[in-house]
C-alpha cells in the first residue's frame, strides 16, 4: 500500500490550482442521488470548473514517486462508501483537486502505468472540511522487489552509531547563561516544529506502527525507545518523514553527530527537502559548526525562496553570532524582498547589516538598518527585539534620549526581555539617573535568575542520547558537544 499524509482545516483555503467540476455534470448527477439512492461517477480533473455550494467539502494534494517528484496524468479516485465515485486526473506539478463534496466516508486512491496502486485508509469528510492527503506512487519494480524480500529492511546502510542510552542533561555541562548553548537549543526545538504528519501513519504498513510506538514513546518521556522506533521506521520505509523524524529525535536529544549523519542521508535521497537540509543546518549548529550550519541552510533557502523557516533559523543564529558570511546577509537580504511585509525579514536583514561593519565608524548601512527596524516595529509592534536593536543604534551615536525610548519600549513589548533592562540601566547612568538605573539592573538580575532556572529545569527533564561512534579514526571521530 503506498503512503499517504493527511492534514485537514476547515478554512476551506486551498494551496494548489484549483479542482472544479463542470456545473451541468454535478447538478444532473446530485439529482440523480436524490432520485435513485444510486451514487454515479463524475469525471473531474485539474482545471475543471466547478462552483462550491454551501457546506460543500474540499479534497486536495498531491501524488509524488518514491523519490518526491510529482506525477502527472496520475488517476486519482475518490470514492465514496455509498458508492459515490469522483475521479481527476493530476496535472504537471502532480496536483489533483476534488471541490463541492458532500460530507461522508472516502478512501482515495491513485494508479499510474508502471507503477503499484497507492490507497489510502478510509477517512471522514465534514462539511466545509478542505483536507489534504498526499499519496506516494512506487514503481512496479521496487515494490516487487520489497515484497520478495518479505521482512527484510531496504535500508541503505548500517549507520556509524549507536544510541546506548541516555543520561542527564545537566550534568554535562554548560549553563543557562551560555547563550550561544542556548540558541543551539533554541534552534534543535524549532526543528521539531518542523514535523508534519508522517505518510506512514495512514499506511497499514509495518514502518508506521514502528512510527506510531516512537510517537508513543515520546510523549510519555521515553526517548531512547523512541528513537530506536524511528530508526525501525526509517529502515522498513525510507521515506522523507521517517528520515527526518528520526533525526529530529536524535538532535533533539542532544546527539547532534548521528543527527548529521541522518540528515545528510536523508538529504542525499531526498534532494528536494527544504525542511532535510533546514535539519541538517540545525545539526551542524548544535555540533559547533555554524560555517557548516550557515552553508547549509543557505541551499535550503535556494531550494525554496519563498519558505520562510531556512531564512528564520539563519536569522536566529546570526543575532548571537559576531560573524556575518556574506552568503548569510545576502539571503536575508532576499527574504526581505521575497516578504517585504513579514516583521521578523527586516528584523532579522537589519541585525546582518548591522553586524557585518568592521569597526562603528561604519556607518554605510546604519540608514537602511534604522528603517527596517522601525518597519520591523511598525509591522509588530511586540516586536522587542527590534526596539532593542533601536536602541543600540542610538546609543551608539550617542543619542541617549532616543536610545532610552526605544529600550522602554522594548521592555513594555516584551517585559522578559533581560537584556533591555541591562541596556536601558547603562543609558540611566550615562544620564545621570541612578536610581532608575539601579531598579533596571535588579530588573535585569530577576529575569535572567528567573530564565537560567527554567531552562536548568526543562534541561533536567530532557534525557541526553548516550552513543558510540562506529568506523571511524581517533582524528577524524568528531568531538562530542556539551
Amino acid at each position: 500500500m503506498g503512503e499517504i499524509s493527511v492534514t485537514s482545516s476547515q478554512s476551506g483555503c486551498t494551496r494548489i490550482v484549483t479542482c472544479m467540476l463542470a456545473v451541468t455534470v454535478l447538478f444532473a448527477s446530485l439529482m440523480v442521488e436524490a432520485q435513485s439512492g444510486q451514487g454515479k461517477s463524475i469525471q473531474g480533473s485539474v482545471g475543471d470548473a466547478q462552483p462550491e455550494s454551501a457546506g460543500a467539502a474540499t479534497v486536495q494534494g498531491s501524488v509524488r514517486d518514491s523519490g518526491n517528484r510529482p506525477v502527472a496524468g496520475a488517476s486519482v479516485c475518490l470514492q465514496a462508501k455509498d458508492a459515490r465515485t469522483f475521479k481527476a486526473t493530476t496535472d504537471s506539478t502532480g496536483a489533483y483537486r476534488f471541490s463541492a463534496v458532500r460530507d461522508g466516508v472516502y478512501t482515495l486512491r491513485t494508479e499510474m502505468v508502471g507503477y503499484a496502486e497507492a490507497t489510502s485508509k478510509s477517512f471522514v469528510l465534514a462539511q466545509k472540511e478542505s483536507k489534504t492527503i498526499d499519496l506516494i506512487l512506487e514503481s512496479a519494480n521496487m515494490r516487487e522487489t520489497r515484497n520478495s524480500s518479505a521482512g527484510q529492511p531496504e535500508f541503505f546502510d548500517k549507520p556509524h552509531f549507536t544510541v546506548a542510552g541516555v543520561t542527564d542533561t545537566t550534568n554535562l555541562g554548560g549553563h543557562g547563561s551560555d547563550t550561544i548553548m542556548r540558541n543551539r537549543e533554541e534552534l534543535a526545538n524549532a526543528t521539531a516544529l518542523l514535523k508534519k504528519e508522517p505518510p506512514g501513519k495512514t499506511d497499514e504498513g509495518e514502518a508506521a506502527r514502528h512510527h506510531l510506538l516512537a510517537d508513543a514513546d515520546e510523549r510519555r518521556g521515553d526517548a531512547l525507545d523512541a528513537v530506536r522506533e524511528y530508526q525501525r521506521a526509517a529502515e522498513l520505509n525510507p521515506t522523507e518523514s521517517n528520515f527526518f523524524d528520526w533525526g529530529t529525535e536524535l538532535l533533539v536529544h542532544r546527539a547532534a553527530e548521528p543527527a548529521i549523519e541522518v540528515f545528510t542521508k536523508g538529504n542525499r535521497i531526498f534532494p528536494g527537502s527544504v525542511r532535510m537540509l533546514t535539519g541538517l543546518g540545525a545539526a551542524w549548529y548544535a555540533r559547533g559548526s555554524y560555517e557548516q550550519a550557515v552553508q547549509r541552510l543557505c541551499e535550503a533557502s535556494d531550494l525554496d525562496p519563498s519558505d520562510p523557516n531556512p531564512y528564520l533559523f539563519m536569522g536566529k543564529m546570526q543575532a548571537v553570532e559576531s560573524n556575518q558570511p556574506e552568503a548569510l546577509v545576502e539571503r536575508l537580504g532576499r527574504f526581505v524582498r521575497l516578504q517585504p511585509e513579514n516583521a521578523l525579514a527586516n528584523y532579522y536583514y537589519a541585525v546582518s547589516l548591522w553586524k557585518r561593519r568592521k569597526t562603528p565608524e561604519d556607518i554605510a548601512d546604519l540608514p537602511q538598518v534604522k528603517s527596517l527596524l522601525e518597519k520591523a516595529v511598525q509591522l509588530d509592534p511586540k516586536l522587542g527585539r527590534a526596539y532593542l536593536q533601536l536602541g543600540a543604534l542610538y546609543s551608539e551615536r550617542r543619542d541617549l534620549s532616543n536610545a532610552i525610548s526605544a529600550y522602554q519600549r522594548a521592555v513594555e513589548a516584551t517585559p522578559r526581555l533581560e537584556e533591555a533592562h541591562y541596556r536601558l540601566a547603562q543609558a540611566y547612568r550615562q544620564t545621570g539617573e541612578p536610581a532608575k538605573a539601579q531598579a533596571e539592573l535588579r530588573l535585569y538580575a530577576q529575569i535572567s535568575k528567573e530564565k537560567d532556572e527554567e531552562l536548568e529545569r526543562q534541561r533536567h527533564d530532557l534525557q541526553q542520547f548516550v552513543y558510540e561512534l562506529r568506523d571511524r579514526t581517533p582524528a577524524s571521530q568528531p568531538r562530542l558537544m556539551p
